[in-house]
């Protein structure tokens, strides 16, 4: 029972905060196909559409992001390791080992 009264009282404690951020319209050209099938998946989701392109949009954006950080940490353990090691291949290598691990 005491569970429940903590999970209760966690709740309790939970407060959204939506952070309202400045944003533009933009006109965009979809093809009728595809936007037919975003209305459905849309509808299958229980959102409107212009949630489900923004949930799409961000969701993509974060992976890219993510990406893009990764290969400038690479970038920076390269040129790190070229002034520590005289071998381009040992780099070369070290760096091929980095990228195996983090798949």
């Amino acid at each position: 029972m005491s569970n429940l009264n903590e999970d209760l009282e966690l709740e309790a404690d939970l407060e959204l905060r939506v952070r309202v951020r400045e944003s533009e319209t933009i006109p965009i050209q979809i093809p009728k196909d595809t936007l037919e099938s975003l209305r459905k998946v849309a509808a299958q989701r229980d959102m409107p559409l212009e949630a489900l392109l923004k949930f799409y949009i961000g969701k993509c954006l974060r992976q890219d992001l993510s990406q893009l950080f990764a290969n400038q940490v690479l970038d920076s353990t390269a040129k790190v390791l070229a002034i520590h090691h005289h071998s381009d291949d040992e780099v070369a290598q070290i760096l091929q080992e980095i990228r195996l691990e983090s798949k």
